[in-house]
């Protein structure tokens, strides 16, 4: 059984740095894309960033310039390094993994999400 573990999140003054981390456990036979997602109180879940196993990334309009993703395939492990941090930004994030665990089928898997809240 894969399981997608995050850490990091906390409380930070607007301005502040937070750094936020997504292991990906159990029986895996190779992880594809994997990324950050976003959710605030009453709001969708928006896609933050994104990164392929090789290196590629993208990002949304509203953290580009202050967000950084990154990963380390030896660990099965992607990271989302925050700065210049807003009230805005302020949302629980949910890690996303594209993988294909051994003998099964390329599926979505998720984290239980990691509380991020960056006060005024």
């Amino acid at each position: 059984q894969v399981q997608l573990v995050e850490s990091g999140g906390g409380l930070v003054q607007a301005g502040g740095s937070l750094r936020l981390s997504c292991a990906a456990s159990g029986s895996i036979f190779r992880i594809h894309n994997m990324g950050w997602y976003r959710q605030a109180p009453g709001k969708q879940r928006e896609l933050v960033a994104v990164i392929t196993r090789l290196g590629t990334t993208d990002y949304a309009d509203s953290v580009k310039g202050r967000f950084t993703i990154s990963r380390d395939n030896a660990k099965n492990t992607v990271y989302l390094q925050m700065d210049s941090l807003k009230p805005e930004d302020t949302a629980v994030y949910y890690c996303n993994a594209d993988l294909t665990p051994r003998g099964w089928g390329r599926d979505d898997y998720w984290g239980q999400g990691t509380q991020v809240t960056v006060s005024s």
